[in-house]
């Protein structure tokens, strides 16, 4: 494998592609054209315009993607996670044209995105899943009649997609019918499919996820789980590993089930099986990701191995690198996902160019990021910033470390939720430990912060001094190495 088209932009293109010159592999971008002046455009060694900002004209075109792989010589094509990385399709057709796809195989990815078709090959592994309906019949008086078998509060799940669209709690057996058509629009309207399942509602659950991996040669291992319970409408913003819920007696269990889940379905490459963990320490299967994770770098501060190169030996056909019992953890790891929006406008997304932007520096800090001070957030992407993540021996001691950090990083121009993420380490009920999915909704209904004076002029004088230059955009573009150097001095 030689060269690698990096079907995606932002924070996990630049992952990606780091972990490429590492292995000595050339990396292809493709960028849309808002992105055309983008880090991750920059940094690869080959960067092609793939059409306007809007992703549906761009990064979702993956005919185009292919395409420009083929003209120019990629070996393979990694999705990173969103746009393509869980399209079957996409998959398919990617290995159709000779290529190689970074990630499962494209059956796989078709049977774990289904929500109803993985429950049912969960219960034939003897996976433990959530008490619910999976079955064909979809009409609405017949699913009422099984709520009522589950008893409610019952939980409306849209089978396809993710990311709570197509989701709905219902409380009593009147007010099903109404919710139910809800979740079926948003299914069809955000999905394309209004097939939905129900499940027995877990009133004060924990969110535990499990990173596998498998390969071609019939192995496949855990490592470790990742906390993930402190989320705003059923989107994560802070992950920690180790779970401060977990004993060995747990992890072992929740780590055999997920390694059974990946194994049933003939699982290879990176994957995650996510867990709901009740107060009586019971645990279900919730949901397969067919992809690497957002929050992925959490377990490789934690175990020192880097995921990414992973995928990369698994799709090239070698065996895992490590066996389950060579796999060690060590110590504790945090992270939060930094992002332009404003918490107390019910984190309404901000957009604008960053006019000032200073990562923080320290032992055991890792920022993945995508962005650079004058570059612009907008309206087309994700509002995300950066992941930020602290290590410590300690989860005290990390939880430090982030804080600190988290007071360090300037940001000017956008709005960030950074006080609002330091604000939640600071929680007694989160120092303790003591959350579950309803965290936020509980001690975070309401949020001021506190007021500060923003220097508009140092605001305006970091706008001057970024020049803003704008580079004359191509089509096509091989970086020179030179470009990468961007000051420097000869000998005196």
């Amino acid at each position: 494998m030689k060269k690698i088209l990096i079907a995606n932009r932002g924070e996990i293109a630049v992952r990606i592609i780091r972990t490429c010159r590492e292995m000595g592999i050339v990396t292809m971008a493709v960028a849309s054209d808002a992105d055309a002046q983008s880090l991750h455009a920059e940094l690869a060694d080959e960067c092609y315009l793939i059409g306007p900002a809007p992703v549906s004209e761009s990064y979702l075109r993956g005919d185009k993607i292919i395409e420009i792989a083929l003209q120019h010589g990629a070996d393979a094509i990694h999705p990173g996670f969103g746009f393509l990385s869980e399209n079957a399709g996409f998959a398919r057709a990617v290995k159709d044209a000779g290529l190689i796809f970074i990630g499962p195989e494209p059956n796989v990815i078709e049977t774990m995105g289904s929500k109803q078709k993985s429950k049912r090959l969960m219960i034939q592994a003897g996976v433990p899943t959530v008490p619910g309906y999976t079955g064909d019949r979809q009409d609405g008086e017949h699913l009422l009649e099984e709520a009522k078998k589950i008893g409610f509060p019952v939980l409306i799940k849209a089978s396809a997609g993710g990311g709570g669209k197509g989701m709905r709690i219902v409380h009593s057996a009147d007010r099903f019918i109404e919710e139910l058509e809800t979740a079926r629009r948003e299914a069809k309207s955000a999905f394309g499919d209004d097939v939905v399942l129900l499940e027995k509602y877990l009133t004060r659950p924990r969110h535990i996820e499990f990173q596998v991996f498998g390969d071609s040669h019939g192995n496949v291992v855990h490592l470790f789980e990742r906390e993930c319970s402190i989320q705003r409408r059923h989107q994560k913003i802070l992950e920690e590993t180790p779970s401060t819920a977990m004993t060995p007696q747990l992890r072992k269990a929740m780590g055999q089930a997920a390694v059974a889940a990946a194994t049933s379905s003939g699982y290879t490459n990176a994957g995650t099986v996510e867990f709901m963990l009740d107060e009586d320490g019971s645990f279900y299967f919730l949901e397969m990701n067919t992809r690497l994770q957002v929050e992925h770098p959490i377990t490789e501060m934690l175990t020192g191995l880097d995921l990414v190169r992973w995928q990369i030996l698994v799709a090239l056909g070698r065996p895992l690198p490590c066996k389950q019992e060579e796999i060690t953890a060590r110590g504790h790891s945090i992270e939060v996902r930094v992002y332009a929006e404003d918490p107390q406008r019910n984190f309404f997304p901000q957009t604008g160019r960053i006019v000032r932007y200073i990562e923080p520096e320290g032992l055991g800090l890792r920022i993945d990021s995508g962005i650079r001070e004058g570059d612009e957030i907008s309206i087309f992407y994700d509002p995300m910033v950066s992941k930020l993540i602290a290590w410590g021996a300690t989860r005290e001691e990390a939880c430090q470390k982030l804080s600190n950090a988290l007071e360090e990083y300037c940001v000017h121009g956008v709005k960030t939720n950074m006080a609002f993420l330091k604000a939640i380490i600071g929680e007694p009920h989160f120092i303790k430990g003591d959350i579950a999915t309803d965290y936020l909704e509980k001690h975070f209904k309401e949020f001021s912060e506190p007021d500060e004076l923003v220097d508009w002029a140092l605001a305006l004088t970091a706008m001057a001094g970024t020049g803003m230059s704008q580079k004359q955009s191509t089509v096509a573009r091989v970086v020179d190495p030179w470009e990468r150097l961007s000051s420097w001095r000869g000998g005196q």
